[in-house]
């Protein structure tokens, strides 16, 4: 079985992301995804059904805004991050937690 996996898909696919609203949304059959800050919608869907073997319905992302910190005096702030939720098709499953 040769998959048509390219190495860019790997750089538009950051991480998966764990968290209690990741795993809420998981039961509707969404999945949570951190991706470069300069990937565009087709192409985190074209990289999510490449390297899951799944077909991907909608994919909707979002810029969480970096928090500002302090320490010590020292004022300094987190980085952006962008996240994509993706929304599968029925009968298609990705399961994060078991990769981790």
């Amino acid at each position: 079985m040769s998959k048509n996996i390219e190495p860019r898909h790997y750089d538009v696919i950051l991480s998966p992301v764990v968290t209690e609203k990741a795993t809420i949304a998981s039961e509707h059959n969404k999945v949570l995804f951190k991706v470069a800050a300069k990937a565009t919608k087709p192409q985190i869907k074209e990289a999510i059904e490449k390297l899951f073997d799944v077909k991907v319905k909608s994919v909707n992302t979002l810029v969480r805004k970096g928090k500002v910190k302090a320490f010590r005096g020292t004022i300094g702030s987190q980085s952006n991050s962008k996240r994509a939720i993706v929304t599968l098709e029925e009968g298609h499953r990705i399961d994060v937690t078991t990769g981790l």
